[in-house]
């Protein structure tokens, strides 16, 4: 079982929350691009330095980002972390979906079939 399997269902609700706002979407694009500083990814988007930060905490708290201080610049980049329990639960749901919508095109199948 991979480390994410293992993470709490309230996990992956904190992930999806946090890529809820687009403004978060757009810094995790940046992100998985290659580590951004903190100024780039506010200049890229328009927002302030604070509002940047403030987005970035609610990010590294349900692991999709980690930041690390360079000298005096604030680098960010993507957390694999938050990324397998994306992964995780897009795998798992979609093998759900895809066995139902089986067993579906089985029933339909069966009641199409001319009765003998």
């Amino acid at each position: 079982m991979s480390h994410a399997s293992a993470l709490q269902p309230n996990e992956a609700d904190g992930i999806f929350a946090a890529l809820g706002d687009a403004t978060r979407r757009a810094i995790l694009k940046m992100v998985l691009q290659g580590p951004q500083s903190v100024s780039v990814l506010a200049g890229a988007i328009d927002v302030t330095l604070t509002a940047v930060s403030q987005h970035l905490r609610i990010m590294e708290s349900c692991g999709l980002v980690r930041t690390r201080k360079v000298g005096r610049v604030r680098m960010c980049e993507a957390d694999r972390r938050g990324l397998d329990v994306l992964a995780d639960w897009v795998s798992l749901n979609r093998r759900m979906w895809e066995e139902r919508f089986d067993r579906l095109d089985a029933m339909l199948r069966d009641e199409e079939s001319p009765a003998t």
